[in-house]
C-alpha cells in the first residue's frame, strides 16, 4: 500500500512516499527542506517531486499520515489542511502522529525529545526506549530542567534541545527533525488493518498569535475625555 508521508511541525518541512507491507516498509522517495516561513510555497511541490519520482499518481495513494504536532499555528496548519484535502478529494484515509513521537521512536534509555516553539520555549516530552512517558508540553527550557532528574533522562535530540542545550545540561543527540520512516512507521499497523480515518487534531498547545480584534470601543464624547 502506498502512503503519502507529511510533517510540518517544525521548520523542516518533510514529505515522502512510503510502501506498507505485511510486516514492513520502504521509503520510495523524500523531500525535506529546512524554512520555518516557508511551508505553504514548499509543501506541495514536494509532495509533487516524491511522487514524480517513484513514478506514482495521486488516485495510487492508499493513505496519508501526517505529523500532528505540536507545532507552531501557521506551518501544521499549512501540512494538516493538505493532508485533510487529498484523504477528502482521494477517498482515502488520515492517519495521525505526534511529530515528537516520531523524533523519539529510535532513541534509547531515558530521553528528551524538544523541538523550537518559538518565544524561546520548546515542545518537549520524555520517552523510555522509544515509548513516551509525557505527554507534550510547552515550556520554557529553563523549567524543563529540574523536571528531567525526575524522569532519568541522559539524552536528548530535536532542535529545541540542540538550540538550548546549555540550558537543559544534557547531551544532544545529532536528530533534529522527525524521520518520515519513523512517522510511517508508528502508523504502519493502522495502515494495514485498513483502519478508519481519524480526525487530524493539531496539537498547538497554546493560542495562535493572530487572533480576531474584538469590538472596537466607542469613541469618547468630547466631556468624557
Amino acid at each position: 500500500m502506498l502512503v503519502l508521508v507529511l510533517d510540518t511541525a517544525t521548520p523542516a518541512v518533510t514529505a515522502a512516499l512510503a510502501e506498507v507491507g505485511p510486516s514492513g516498509y520502504a521509503l520510495l522517495a523524500q523531500r525535506a527542506a529546512v524554512d520555518g516561513r516557508a511551508h505553504g510555497e514548499l509543501l506541495a511541490p514536494q509532495i509533487d517531486a516524491v511522487l514524480g519520482e517513484a513514478g506514482v499518481k495521486p488516485r495510487d495513494l492508499a493513505a496519508v499520515v501526517a505529523g500532528v504536532g505540536p507545532g507552531p499555528f501557521t506551518g501544521l496548519r499549512v501540512g494538516l489542511m493538505t493532508a485533510a484535502s487529498l484523504t477528502m478529494v482521494l477517498g482515502i484515509p488520515a492517519y495521525g502522529v505526534c511529530t515528537l513521537d516520531a523524533l523519539g521512536l529510535r532513541t534509547t534509555g531515558r530521553a528528551l525529545v524538544a523541538t523550537d516553539a518559538r518565544r524561546r520555549e520548546v515542545y518537549w516530552a520524555v520517552y523510555a526506549d522509544g515509548s513516551p512517558l509525557t505527554g507534550p508540553a510547552v515550556d520554557k527550557p529553563a523549567d524543563v530542567a529540574p523536571r528531567l532528574a525526575e524522569f532519568g533522562v541522559t539524552t536528548a535530540v530535536g532542535e529545541g534541545a540542540q538550540k538550548y542545550a546549555d540550558q537543559l545540561g544534557l547531551p544532544v543527540g545529532d536528530a533534529r527533525f522527525p524521520d518520515p520512516g519513523a512517522l510511517v512507521e508508528i502508523a504502519a499497523q493502522r495502515v494495514r488493518e485498513g483502519a478508519p480515518s481519524e480526525p487530524l487534531t493539531p496539537l498547538y498547545l497554546r493560542r495562535p498569535d493572530a487572533v480576531e480584534p474584538s469590538a472596537r470601543k466607542p469613541a469618547l464624547s468630547a466631556s468624557e475625555r
